[in-house]
């Protein structure tokens, strides 16, 4: 069958969603996953940006942002941010959620500020440093991290980004393990999987490292390792992502209609 790696990463991300979840989702492939599981299985899924857009379906092909009018034209509601991300997230209303990261660590804490260079990393200076390269921010991501029921992180598996400890915690995850997140009072549970472009890695329930619970057919385990830059333990009953079946690929190509997300 014919799919690229996005599309597997994006149905397998969608499979995590159940029906009449109240889920928020950023633009690109938090929103192909979380339209296609709407579509595909969950009809009575609720979905909501950041921005404040509530209970909309794309028109005409995904949005390119997260107030498009592909995505506000047949909203119940369009409020702002502060609503949706200071009311409903906050409050632990939220079900399940899609981020992204530039630099993901085991404790599936996510960074997307910026790249620093070893030795002059914040942690390791104890202040905040000029990071060698600026990225873009949390955006809504830090606060889905601490006040989402559950969410899932999505990312390009590649060893620059999957590191032993992240350069700089944008949005946290299990911090140090275990149960390092009460400290802290966060209302949300913490990551419930990464889905990568070559498998699925999720949490230990009691010390919080990621390992690797399945891998997508085109991907080998010795693959997965190499491209993670922490010793990742493997799950005893690993197994084989199934396969897109043909109506699942149809669904979510339905919502993808420009193509614009189908990347090798």
């Amino acid at each position: 069958m014919d799919y690229t790696r996005q599309e597997m990463m994006a149905i397998a991300t969608g499979r995590e969603f159940s029906d009449g979840e109240l889920a928020i989702f950023g633009v690109g492939l938090s929103m192909l996953a979380g339209f296609f599981a709407q579509k595909n299985h969950a009809p009575n899924l609720i979905a909501f940006t950041e921005g404040g857009v509530f209970g909309s379906t794309p028109v005409g092909g995904l949005p390119w942002g997260i107030e498009c009018t592909r995505i506000s034209a047949n909203a119940t509601s369009f409020t702002n941010a502060i609503d949706a991300l200071g009311c409903l997230v906050a409050s632990g209303r939220v079900d399940n959620a899609v981020i992204g990261a530039a630099q993901i660590d085991k404790f599936g804490n996510v960074n997307t500020t910026g790249i620093w260079e070893p030795g002059n990393r914040p942690w390791e200076v104890g202040k905040y440093t000029l990071p060698r390269v600026r990225l873009n921010g949390s955006g809504g991501a830090n606060e889905i991290a601490v006040g989402a029921k559950k969410y899932i992180i999505m990312a390009n598996h590649q060893r620059k980004r999957f590191v032993e400890k992240v350069d700089y915690i944008s949005s946290p995850g299990y911090i140090d393990g275990g149960n390092a997140r009460e400290k802290y009072g966060f209302v949300g549970g913490g990551p419930s999987a990464i889905i990568t472009t070559l498998g699925i890695l999720r949490p230990d329930p009691v010390t919080k490292e990621f390992y690797l619970d399945a891998y997508f057919p085109f991907a080998t385990i010795d693959e997965i390792k190499e491209n993670t830059g922490w010793d990742l333990k493997i799950s005893p009953d690993v197994k084989v992502v199934p396969e897109p079946t043909e109506q699942e690929l149809k669904n979510l190509r339905e919502i993808d209609v420009t193509g614009s997300l189908r990347k090798k």
